[in-house]
């Protein structure tokens, strides 16, 4: 490649600032980044007014008001409408396997035997410049029958085999930023680089293969957002020349006030959406950071926060009716467990789990369920090809019950422990040092954690430190008890992944950044926006 193909090509208003690696220019193409700009030009007005609405309805939830469902869209709420069909290939999504859009990642997720993967610009992503862009050319080359590779460390064949996973995009939320372009002098939106350019690419070939350009849509708050995601797709449709609602998307439930607004997130998305998903992980962190300023909701430890009781259980089973009343797919929440190799024992116990779990979750009614590792989804499969022979469960309705606004806001029972706090801070830096060094799929105690786990684990000492919390053995949670925990459990963390991988690290970042999080008098809405200035 000479110099000049090195260079993405002038659109007018468009700056890229990026560094352009090897095939960047296959992306970053004048009518794409045309496209990005016309998206940018069209919409971001809006996506930054939903965002200040946010903040607005989250001052309020500080003064005291708490999350409810909406009186001027009762009669959406009750109506009698149901969403599009889905698509021949969505209709049986019983094991969907998540991970970030690296080469070797794709492939092995497509092959795995899942149903979907869902391909993640999001939290299994750190958003590097150079983790985005390359992994939009792998989604380009996987349309393309060119994704085989060999591994150069190895010498090791990845190659796409027949039949593969239905393939699901998911951008990047409405609040994260991509720096490395600005339009007209603004920065431009993740979620529309991410999107824009996937369906850019992918859109047309993805049509032409019998599927089509799929998208999950995360971190939303309100059914304006997702408006806004409908008007964005309708537009696309029409500049692309695609046919009328071929783009089809899924959103994750993952925050307390979307979960008051499911019928109408349904409704606006009617003609494109195919379902809700518990995205669990997220909702827990989203309940703590929504009501950060009650105090009769302090968490207990993280595991006490379980699925089945609760809120997470009221939540989910909400989800389910909803979906099954609309036609929409429920699916179910992750299992981020990973194999044990070298602890056959501690293994089966970590994947009677799984299996438990996910008895769980096809029990109640969901249509299918989350994986992070391939060798899951053989055990997820398994249990619900016994509990669900049909492709999905649409017909399936829990027990008739109203499911109201305490019960949303239902506090799980138990103590809170010095034990779980050193958890927190020890899983937490790990994960925070691991992005900052360009990773957002880490694995961490047995577990594939993503950026949740650190959003949890610092908004609960947040709060545990903010209200002066008491441990079950009597003490309170103050500064200096967190500092004494943070110093014991960095030196544990050295012992176990030894003092030469520890001080090659970024952990005196990871932990000054983890460190600033959480004595911050106000709690921070997303731990990525801070530390995405570290890696830009």
């Amino acid at each position: 490649m000479n110099a000049a193909e090195m260079v993405p090509p002038a659109v007018e208003g468009v700056v890229v600032t990026g560094r352009i690696g090897p095939r960047y220019t296959e992306i970053l193409t004048a009518d794409a980044l045309a496209f990005v700009a016309g998206l940018h030009r069209r919409f971001d007005a809006r996506r930054l007014e939903r965002l200040a609405a946010r903040a607005a309805r989250q001052a309020r939830f500080d003064a005291g008001e708490r999350p409810d469902f909406l009186p001027e869209t009762a009669a959406i709420r009750a109506g009698d409408w149901r969403v599009a069909p889905a698509p021949a290939d969505l209709t049986d999504r019983r094991v969907e396997i998540t991970g970030p859009v690296d080469r070797k990642m794709i492939v092995n997720a497509l092959n795995s035997g899942a149903n979907v993967f869902m391909g993640d610009f999001e939290d299994a992503t750190c958003p590097t410049w150079a983790n985005l862009i390359d992994g939009q050319l792998n989604l380009k080359d996987r349309w393309a029958g060119a994704i085989d590779f060999v591994d150069a460390r190895n010498g090791k064949t990845y190659a796409l085999k027949a039949n593969p996973a239905v393939l699901i995009i998911r951008p990047r939320g409405w609040h994260l930023p991509e720096s490395h372009v600005t339009v007209d002098g603004a920065t431009l939106s993740g979620a529309l680089f991410d999107f824009g350019l996937y369906a850019f690419h992918c859109a047309k070939a993805a049509l032409a293969a019998g599927s089509g350009p799929y998208f999950y849509l995360p971190k939303m708050e309100s059914h304006l957002e997702a408006r806004l995601w409908n008007d964005v797709f309708a537009h696309a449709e029409a500049t692309l020349g695609l046919p009328a609602a071929s783009i089809r998307c899924t959103v994750l439930i993952e925050t307390l006030p979307a979960a008051f607004e499911m019928d109408e997130i349904l409704y606006e998305l009617r003609e494109r959406i195919t379902g809700l998903n518990c995205g669990r992980w997220d909702y827990i962190f989203s309940f703590i950071k929504t009501l950060r300023a009650h105090r009769d909701c302090l968490l207990p430890d993280r595991a006490k926060v379980v699925m089945g009781k609760a809120f997470l259980g009221n939540y989910a089973e909400l989800l389910v009716r909803t979906c099954h009343r609309r036609g929409a797919f429920a699916m179910g929440g992750m299992a981020a467990q990973i194999p044990i190799k070298n602890d056959p024992e501690r293994n089966a116990a970590a994947l009677a789990k799984v299996k438990a779990d996910k008895e769980r979750e096809a029990r109640e009614g969901h249509d299918g369920t989350w994986v992070a590792h391939p060798d899951l989804v053989g055990v997820a499969k398994a249990v619900f090809d016994d509990k669900m022979p049909a492709p999905n469960q649409l017909g399936f309705l829990p027990a008739d019950r109203v499911i109201g606004r305490d019960d949303l806001l239902a506090i799980h029972e138990g103590s809170r422990s010095e034990a779980g706090l050193r958890e927190n801070i020890r899983v937490g830096v790990q994960y925070v040092e691991a992005w900052l060094g360009g990773r957002g799929a880490v694995p961490i105690y047995n577990l594939m954690e993503d950026a949740a786990t650190a959003e949890i684990s610092r908004t609960q000492i947040w709060q545990w430190l903010h209200f002066g919390a008491t441990l079950e053995d009597g003490r309170t949670v103050d500064e200096a008890l967190f500092r004494t925990c943070l110093g014991e459990e960095m030196e544990r963390v050295r012992g176990e992944i030894g003092a030469e991988a520890y001080d090659a690290g970024r952990f005196p970042q990871a932990i000054a950044l983890f460190e600033q999080l959480i004595l911050s008098d106000r709690l921070e809405a997303f731990l990525t926006l801070p530390a995405y200035r570290l890696v830009a």
